[in-house]
């Protein structure tokens, strides 16, 4: 069941945004957000900058200018943090706008081997250490 625009927590920039997420970039289609839990070290999120539900539902064009700036972020935190894996999900199961979740993986860090957790609660990180983090990807975007 897709959810109005008028509740789209992206479109319409509820509070509940900044409390999970932090705006690093716009891109050629997209924001990209570093979520404020941080178990996979620099796990962020690429929104598109319309609301929509579905990858199918996209040209063709817009889909591959999507798919770029996923591949983008994706290449940024590897470059940045060298995880063993990354890990790319597009739920949205009660949130219809298209984002897609990069999650970083590291041997023996949390939840390796395991499916992602879409917000497990275990650790946040100092304005500082955000901002670090943001600057690192940053560097690499």
């Amino acid at each position: 069941m897709a959810s109005p625009i008028s509740e789209c927590l992206y479109c319409q920039h509820l509070p509940v945004l900044d409390e999970l997420m932090i705006k690093i970039a716009d891109l050629e289609v997209s924001q990209v957000f570093l979520f404020k839990e941080q178990s996979h070290p620099g796990r962020c999120n690429v929104v598109y900058k319309d609301h929509g539900v579905e990858l199918h539902e996209l040209s063709e064009e817009q889909r591959n200018a999507f798919m770029r700036d996923v591949t983008k972020v994706g290449a940024a935190i590897q470059a940045a943090f060298n995880p063993a894996k990354i890990n790319y999900g597009a739920f949205a199961d009660t949130l219809s706008h298209l984002h897609m979740h990069i999650v970083p993986k590291y041997v023996g860090g949390y939840n390796f081997g395991g499916v992602i957790e879409m917000n497990p609660k275990k650790t946040y990180l100092s304005d500082e250490e955000y901002a670090e983090t943001i600057a690192k990807i940053k560097a690499n975007l």
